[in-house]
């Protein structure tokens, strides 16, 4: 099976809604209910799998939740054995992804960069919500 092939890309996609479903309902208290599945590789061989996960919250958190989830991994794996009929069951590799927490980061410095460009235009005594207007943007 190739890398980006359609039925890698299938399989890739099955394995990852049955991890979330299976971290969803563990029983194991390290792992935060705040966890998303990000993304899952599966190899072209069925042999190993990467499943990029989020954690939102404090590092420990994150840390916890590792911890947590490197002890379910075979019970993870039993249940993708289970759900999906496959030549092979993936060895899961779990990698923390703190991609949302930098998006909410750069969202909230864009939100204060854009508060304080509307004081200084009301320090300068200009209208806050004037639109700006480009020269030769007449397509719009």
């Amino acid at each position: 099976m190739r890398k980006n092939s359609n039925k890698n890309l299938r399989v890739n996609g099955e394995v990852q809604k049955v991890i979330a479903e299976a971290i969803r309902y563990s029983k194991d208290p390290g792992i935060s209910p705040m966890t998303s599945v990000m993304e899952t590789i599966v190899a072209p061989d069925l042999k190993t799998c990467k499943v990029w996960v989020s954690v939102m919250g404090s590092d420990a958190d994150r840390a916890a939740t590792a911890e947590g989830l490197k002890r379910a991994a075979g019970y993870i794996r039993s249940v993708v054995a289970k759900e999906l009929n496959m030549r092979y069951t993936p060895e899961i590799t779990f990698i923390v992804d703190d991609s949302i927490e930098y998006a909410i980061n750069m969202s909230k410095k864009i939100d204060e960069v854009s508060a304080a460009d509307r004081a200084a235009k009301i320090a300068r005594g200009e209208d806050p919500d004037a639109d700006i207007e480009v020269e030769g943007d007449d397509d719009f």
